[in-house]
């Protein structure tokens, strides 16, 4: 880099071209300035999180919250939904890496977002290279060529593009500001939107995004300023943000209403986050015995806290005009197995049927084989429509104490599911820490929030010292020798990262308390 950095800006990260390219002083300066105005109110709603989970830990249950009752009995609506982004059947996600992003946005897909987050792994080079495949995406010069010499290119029609940046709770290490490690919210957002909003402009579009990890109205709001500070440095006109946010925190799904409120000039719909918001439960409720789950398996969108806040969120959601978008279809056909993708295809289809039974305008899925059932799914019951804000659903009422009721009939812990915890855990870190942020494992494509699930679990079972259906106590001896028998079944002794990966499952099953996202002391472990 020829140019000065900006006063206060360090790259810790190794030079490239890639780096050059995208960490402009100009870039860099931008971001720097989101930095410097919103990183102290960052890290005041970080330790505010923590004030909260301490009071949960000592057995204060959230509610919906009685000041903010105005708000839920109010009307109003978002902002009005941009023509590309009002179709929204099925939408597809992954990481930022080239030749995904090219099939993704092929795919037939109504939508394709960008991955920063929970399906990348957050390597420096893959951080770099993710802008500036976006930036190429917006452009229509993204191209890939692979080994085999098979080119891939976009097709004429593609799928409108949403970015997910990293959550409030993370840092990109490489970069610091005023000798502070750079919020890695603010870095993935503020690039991708110095580089690309006047360009989504000028071709029809808009900087459109995903909000992952909301724990309520006061981080959604922080949000809302971001992008008005941002469109107002930028000369970009306000509103032309749109951001769907992700109901993946229980405590996002007691303040559904009021994050759109906040959000309302720019919020375009909620959506669905299972797998995350599984993980939610079990953290938040760690230390309350009556909150232990039983195997992952057996924790359905159909069971009643699941049910509860996926038919909120959808009423919610069409009483103020935004798009009520359900959760991730993480089957992969395999196309040498034609049993496996029979199975995964009768999965994907009825759980797409009841999310559009239920008045979702659309849906997710991981892989572009399964977008065609989606869709025919999807189409069914949408017809030519866009949506079916239509469907207000005043029969929900759904109750703050439903969607706490964890209760799960014929509900246990085996042995099995101990096993198949440590077993996709331990996979998932060992691609994680090698630059895999999106692993497929046993017929599923699996992402950060797989690999919370089953550590969380571990964690509370352990903690609890949970009964298997056996009569087994769950504990550290038993984690123990399991982890060594799946360790052994995987192959993993001293080859690729799973020695790291071991080590760092043990730090996040055996700790005294809970660590809160493994990616705070797994990041430290990636270039």
């Amino acid at each position: 880099m020829t140019e000065p950095l900006p006063a206060g800006v360090v790259i810790l990260g190794a030079p490239s071209p890639a780096v050059d390219a995208v960490l402009t002083p100009a870039a860099l300066a931008f971001v720097a300035d989101l930095h410097r105005t919103f990183n102290p109110r960052r890290l005041e709603l970080r330790a505010a999180r923590a004030r909260r989970q301490a009071a949960i830990d000592s057995g204060d249950i959230p509610v919906y919250p009685a000041e903010t009752e105005p708000v839920r009995n109010a009307t109003w609506q978002v902002a009005p939904t941009p023509a590309d982004l009002n179709d929204r059947r099925v939408e597809i996600t992954g990481p930022t890496e080239r030749k995904m992003m090219i099939n993704a946005l092929n795919s037939g897909a109504k939508v394709f977002m960008a991955d920063f987050e929970d399906a990348l792994s957050p390597t420096w080079e893959n951080v770099i290279q993710g802008q500036i495949n976006c930036s190429d995406a917006i452009r229509r010069t993204i191209e890939f060529t692979n080994p085999d010499g098979r080119v891939y290119a976009l097709n004429d029609s593609v799928a409108t593009l949403l970015v997910r940046p990293r959550g409030w709770h993370l840092i990109e290490k490489h970069v610091t500001v005023d000798g502070e490690e750079i919020s890695a919210s603010l870095f993935d957002f503020g690039l991708y939107f110095f580089r690309n909003a006047h360009e989504l402009l000028a071709r029809g579009s808009g900087p459109y995004f995903y909000l992952p990890k909301l724990e309520g109205r006061h981080e959604a709001r922080l949000w809302n300023d971001v992008f008005v500070h941002a469109q107002n440095a930028l000369g970009i006109p306000q509103g032309s943000v749109r951001a769907t946010v992700l109901i993946e925190t229980i405590l996002g799904a007691m303040e559904m209403d009021e994050i759109l409120f906040e959000l309302r000039d720019h919020a375009s719909g909620l959506n669905a986050g299972r797998w995350d918001y599984i993980f939610s439960v079990i953290k938040k409720f760690r230390k309350v015995e009556r909150f232990t789950l039983p195997d992952r398996a057996q924790v359905t969108m159909t069971v009643p806290f699941m049910h509860a806040y996926t038919e909120r969120m959808i009423q919610i959601c069409h009483k103020r005009g935004a798009h009520a978008i359900g959760g991730m279809a993480a089957f992969i056909p395999n196309r040498r197995d034609m049993v496996v993708t029979e199975n995964a295809l009768a999965r994907v289809r009825e759980d797409k049927q009841r999310e559009s039974a239920a008045g979702c305008d659309g849906t997710w899925v991981a892989h572009p084989d399964l977008v065609p059932t989606a869709l025919e799914v999807f189409d069914a019951v949408l017809g030519s429509r866009p949506n079916q804000k239509e469907r207000l659903r005043p029969e929900v009422d759904v109750q703050d104490y439903e969607l706490l009721n964890v209760e799960i009939a014929g509900g246990r812990v085996t042995e099995a599911g101990v096993r198949a915890n440590i077993n996709v855990a331990l996979q998932y870190l060992n691609a994680w820490l090698g630059g895999n942020g999106a692993a497929a494992i046993n017929n599923l494509m699996e992402d950060v929030a797989t690999a919370e699930i089953s550590r969380s679990q571990l964690w509370q079972w352990i903690h609890h010292e949970a009964a298997l259906d056996d009569g087994r106590p769950v504990t550290a001896a038993l984690y123990r020798s399991l982890r060594d028998e799946e360790l052994a079944r995987l192959g993993g002794s001293g080859v690729e990262n799973y020695a790291t990966a071991v080590a760092l499952m043990d730090e996040l099953v055996l700790a005294p308390e809970f660590i809160e996202f493994l990616t705070l002391i797994a990041y430290d472990k990636l270039d």
